[in-house]
């Protein structure tokens, strides 16, 4: 992401700046708490592609600063929400905020920071950008509640996964890249077509991680993790219907009644590798990515355009 960085480099210093002003709190237990979050913060990628969405129509401004901030608010409350809904005690190699205060305190915590981002964009007058992003974290949930519904049932259809993801992963990205453009942009043509390349990168972002499940990158979480959650992932859902039926059946009964199991895990593993689930999670992976990189090539070439083709590349080549 060097190049990315560099193109955006001033931009970014600025919006550290807001984003900080964003999560101040009067209250000692918050500010320390949204301190722990600042510090500790990942990669932004999600900003990085509002303000090179933003750049593609022209250069940044205030509006464009409040979407960033909006849309890593929004992305952290999440990401709070989820450590207390898998009982996760990391996050990025650090401590998550439920296991340093408390499940309580960590709901509390993300209530506020989408309070925070809902504030943001209402005493600024930003109704355009508060649509899409609102719409985001809607679309969020129910692909989270999709996935505990079908995965109680066992439902693992290709189409199903693909409408969690969209839901879960892709629809803040999208709306990253759409409330990025529609800060400089005046045409709509313009803000849908990064509203789908926003979506086309998020799937294969999902995608990627998925198959980190598979690898034995040191990513923060065993491997064999999503199959002990039940969660549907490519792979196993490509080799469960590409099996025979009885390697099927066990991998089934071992997804329900033996997905702690160190060694059934292993089995299952092993059997998504054998029955091609990798491969063909890969090939879908860079399908999605060359949609995205078509789209962003109808756009006249630039640093700019350049910048966010190496961010979508890092996407998929990412090690963690």
């Amino acid at each position: 992401m060097k190049q990315a960085k560099k193109v955006i480099a001033d931009e970014l210093q600025q919006f550290e700046t807001h984003f900080k002003e964003a999560v101040k709190s009067r209250v000692a237990l918050l500010d320390r708490i949204m301190q722990y979050i600042v510090k500790r913060k990942g990669k932004q990628m999600r900003p990085m592609f509002v303000l090179l969405s933003a750049r593609m129509g022209g250069p940044v401004n205030t509006s464009t600063y409040r979407a960033a901030s909006l849309v890593e608010l929004l992305h952290t409350a999440s990401l709070v929400h989820d450590d207390v809904v898998d009982d996760s005690m990391e996050r990025r190699g650090f401590f998550s905020i439920n296991a340093l205060w408390k499940n309580k305190i960590a709901v509390l915590v993300g209530d506020y920071l989408l309070m925070k981002a809902l504030l943001l964009a209402l005493n600024n007058k930003e109704y355009v950008v508060l649509e899409m992003l609102a719409d985001a974290v809607k679309v969020m949930s129910e692909g989270e509640l999709l996935q505990f519904e079908k995965s109680r049932k066992l439902n693992f259809s290709e189409e199903v996964y693909y409408e969690i993801i969209k839901g879960k992963t892709a629809s803040l990205l999208s709306s990253a890249c759409a409330s990025g453009a529609s800060t400089t942009f005046s045409d709509p043509d313009s803000i849908e077509k990064l509203k789908i390349f926003g979506e086309k990168v998020g799937m294969a972002f999902q995608i990627k991680d998925d198959l980190f499940d598979y690898g034995a990158e040191d990513i923060g979480k065993p491997t064999g993790n999503d199959i002990k959650e039940k969660k549907l992932t490519l792979p196993l859902i490509y080799t469960l219907n590409h099996c025979d039926a009885a390697t099927r059946k066990k991998i089934i009964y071992i997804i329900k009644n033996e997905n702690t199991r160190k060694e059934s895990v292993r089995f299952v593993i092993d059997e998504v590798v054998k029955n091609g689930g990798i491969r063909y999670a890969t090939e879908t992976m860079y399908r999605f990515r060359d949609e995205a990189l078509s789209i962003l090539h109808e756009f006249p070439d630039s640093d700019v355009r350049q910048a966010l083709e190496e961010l979508v590349r890092y996407t998929t080549d990412r090690a963690y």
